[in-house]
């Protein structure tokens, strides 16, 4: 992925949450500005991987599907584009959640 596309630059980017490696974006999110929608937390599948996918919630099956429509990056850059999932990033591997409609909370599904 080009992340020359990306809506956020690297010299926009503020320390929201400390480290805690990286995650898995749709680019309806990174590229397109979407907010957060769906958020759920995997167990990793490395050291240096989170657990947490974020997607809007709008995405077909096969756009998921496709490598080329999500990317790999520090779970600080989803914190950045959408300050609304930090609460919620302590939570257990297993952990699925979505946006409440018009707000930026999130509930257990």
């Amino acid at each position: 992925m080009d992340a020359s596309k990306n809506l956020l630059k690297p010299e926009d980017m503020k320390e929201l949450v400390p480290a805690m490696g990286y995650c898995t974006v749709s680019n309806t999110i990174a590229i397109d500005g979407s907010k957060v929608g769906f958020m759920y937390r995997e167990e990793p599948d490395n050291n240096d991987d989170s657990g947490w996918r974020f997607l809007s919630g709008t995405e077909h099956q096969n756009y998921i599907d496709n490598p080329n429509n999500s990317q790999e990056v520090e779970v600080n850059v989803v914190a950045n584009l959408d300050p609304a999932i930090i609460p919620y990033l302590t939570s257990p591997f297993g952990t699925d959640m979505e946006r409440r409609k018009g707000s930026d909370n999130f509930r257990k599904i």
